[in-house]
């Protein structure tokens, strides 16, 4: 009998304890793996560059030091912290550490998940849901500012769904997590916004009698909250960067991160998003204010293909109790802990992992690293090089001065729109006018721009180079 009731004891505790270390050392090994994947967007260069200028110079930018479009512009980077971590672990260890850095971010923050969804689910039932998080967040992991504030939007929000499942008082000791993630990356507002919910149902919870008291409870929080937020070099600025972007308006629709989810052919989103409405068809019953969490998650994530990661690393926690309720098994107050036994295993092997991803030769993608088209052509002393989009992020790390690059809150929505039309070709006279307005000695695009059969046409341009990486044209009377 005494046999019997230690094995029920302890295999449940095992499992609980384990599955957090297995899952995110099984996403860390596989993003070690693919190591490359996580190098394959041009801003990767860019922020690195960013991190380097902030250290030698001791300061952040005010205006506009990379571009020649835009030289001088009022600009500020709102993720700072962010370049400069990937900054530092490029000088100590080259494009390997950068690798390491964003897989460990990422993998902390689906251990995290996978811990927090262990208080109302079973593992099985938290495995499920991880995975298809997983899939979602797997086009956007990359070695950007985004995915090293993930552990912290995932503790910061199952600290306010922890309120909400349990009517708990507001979670002060997680004020200190926003001063962080307003200095990693420009999504603070996400923080902020995530508190509404939390009130709300804070609220219908309560008779109409009692809603002075929850207000009074919570709005000292927020108040907190909000400041907590604004510490950053700018102050409250970087709050304001979401709105900035979304006010480019259509020239959104030329980068592809912005675009809206494309059901033109079958894919990872709408197989999950298809499975997730049978699933809640079995007669799932949500509250409110969760329904309307899941409506406004959703909505973001079908206007804007990056914000896939807020519906694959939030929608989890809110759905949690709910779906445990239902279909769940006990689980007790909490997952159950680690022993210290199973803790220092999980760290020797992460340890291990990390130092052979560093012996590894990882390098951003080819698509994206135009470096023999740009010694090839000498364009470091062509002069004013009008560049491929995806090239704006090399050009800054090579420190040559872009025309473009990725940081659109500085080059606004008129003016990516008109090079984006200019370089398709949609309006010819419109981009003979932007070679010559901004005194342009070469171009620097992918083979697959129409602009490039209009340059081995026109009579003052010839081609000096081309791979299948970059096309070089330079004015014929610039030096060669």
């Amino acid at each position: 009998m005494s046999d019997q009731v230690v094995h029920s004891a302890v295999q449940p505790f095992s499992a609980r304890a384990a599955l957090p270390w297995t899952v995110g050392l099984g996403v860390y090994a596989l993003l070690l793996i693919v190591g490359p994947r996580l190098l394959g967007d041009p801003d990767s260069y860019s922020h690195i560059e960013l991190g380097r200028w902030i250290m030698a110079h001791g300061t952040l930018p005010v205006n506009d030091p990379f571009s020649f479009s835009k030289h001088g512009a009022p600009w500020i980077t709102f993720e700072w912290l962010s370049e400069v971590i990937y900054a530092a672990a490029y000088a100590l260890s080259g494009w390997p550490g950068v690798v390491i850095v964003a897989a460990a971010a990422i993998a902390l923050a689906f251990g995290l998940l996978t811990f927090f969804l262990l208080r109302e689910l079973s593992p099985t039932q938290t495995l499920l849901m991880v995975i298809a998080a997983v899939i979602l967040l797997a086009p956007h992991m990359l070695a950007r500012p985004h995915v090293l504030v993930l552990p912290i939007m995932v503790t910061w929000a199952a600290a306010l769904v922890r309120c909400m499942d349990r009517g708990g008082p507001p979670p002060y000791w997680a004020l200190p997590l926003l001063v962080v993630w307003a200095n990693l990356h420009g999504s603070g507002v996400l923080a902020l916004g995530l508190i509404g919910p939390a009130v709300l149902e804070a609220l219908l919870r309560e008779e109409r009698s009692e809603w002075p008291h929850v207000l009074v409870r919570w709005l000292p929080f927020t108040a907190l909250a909000v400041a907590a937020s604004c510490v950053t070099p700018h102050g409250p600025e970087p709050l304001l960067m979401p709105l900035t972007t979304l006010g480019l308006g259509p020239a959104l629709a030329w980068i592809s991160e912005w675009r809206p989810q494309d059901f033109g052919h079958i894919g990872g989103f709408e197989l999950l998003l298809l499975a997730g409405i049978f699933a809640l068809s079995r007669g799932v019953t949500l509250p409110v204010v969760r329904v309307l969490v899941m409506i406004g998650l959703l909505h973001f994530a079908l206007a804007q293909m990056r914000n896939a990661d807020l519906l694959a690393m939030l929608a989890p926690l809110y759905l949690a109790a709910p779906l445990g309720r239902k279909f769940g098994e006990p689980a007790g107050d909490d997952a159950a802990g680690s022993s210290r036994g199973l803790n220092l295993a999980a760290l020797g092997v992460l340890i291990a992992m990390s130092g052979a991803g560093l012996v590894r030769d990882v390098r951003p993608a080819a698509a994206i690293t135009p470096q023999a088209a740009i010694a090839h052509a000498d364009l470091a002393k062509t002069g004013h090089v009008l560049n491929d989009y995806s090239f704006g992020g090399y050009l800054i790390f090579a420190g040559i001065p872009t025309f473009v690059d990725g940081r659109a809150e500085l080059f606004g929505g008129p003016f990516i729109d008109r090079y984006n039309r200019a370089l398709a070709l949609v309006d010819l006279g419109e981009f003979l006018k932007l070679l010559d307005e901004y005194k342009i000695k070469a171009t620097l695009l992918a083979p697959n721009t129409p602009a490039i059969a209009m340059l081995d046409r026109l009579p003052g341009w010839q081609r000096v180079y081309s791979d299948d990486v970059a096309v070089v044209h330079k004015r014929r009377d610039t030096p060669q």
